[in-house]
């Protein structure tokens, strides 16, 4: 019997590197986790499809917490990285995901701006 598949809008990593951690990025990936499950939002729940890994480094340690997130749009790869994430920002770019929105501008770098 195969695994079960679950739906999946995008997929938001969190870096885990040593210079995110000291910025509170276990903090951050624990809440955040915690928000998308409360809300529905995880790939698992109904309704959900965002998906969050730890990663490792994401080569921004003077910015952290990093995230980047990955996602089909219009029949292309979207990506999106985040340098100093807080919660909110997290959240915002889950739900951004999640209904299939605009990523926000705050605290974007790097290609597709």
């Amino acid at each position: 019997m195969p695994p079960r598949y679950f739906p999946t809008r995008g997929h938001l990593l969190l870096c885990q590197g040593q210079n995110c951690q000291a910025r509170g990025a276990r903090l951050l990936h624990a809440a955040l986790w915690k928000a998308l499950e409360r809300d529905a939002l995880a790939y698992y729940k109904t309704g959900g499809t965002v998906r969050l890994t730890e990663s490792g480094c994401l080569g921004a340690c003077a910015y952290g917490p990093t995230l980047c997130v990955y996602r089909e749009r219009g029949g292309a790869l979207e990506q999106g990285w985040y340098g100093t994430v807080d919660f909110p920002l997290a959240r915002r770019v889950a739900q951004a995901v999640q209904d299939g929105a605009d990523l926000p501008a705050e605290g974007r770098y790097g290609p597709d701006l």
